[in-house]
């Protein structure tokens, strides 16, 4: 008997993927935007803080949208895959 198609082996849809790397990017923009916001009341070496923050985190954020689906995609059983073959010629389900 054949195993019938799973649909948890399937990959994430790149509407879900494109949604999540979306608020990925918004979660990263908003901090830095409080970065920024922070660097005109921190006085001080502190300042680098803020400074570090608003400057590095468009790169990672952009990484970071980048990537594609954070876990494994899994393999795609596919229908009529080879079926192993007994010595006698005939398949092994029957």
């Amino acid at each position: 008997m054949k195993q019938p198609q799973s649909i948890t082996t399937l990959a994430e849809s790149p509407d879900d993927d494109r949604r999540r790397r979306m608020i990925r990017y918004l979660i990263a923009m908003t901090i830095r935007v409080i970065c920024i916001i922070l660097c005109l009341f921190v006085q001080g070496w502190w300042l680098l803080l803020p400074v570090a923050g608003a400057v590095i985190l468009p790169y990672i954020a952009v990484v970071l949208a980048n990537v594609g689906s954070g876990g494994e995609a899994g393999s795609v059983l596919r229908p009529g895959a080879l079926v192993p073959v007994a010595k006698n010629g005939q398949g092994a389900g029957e």
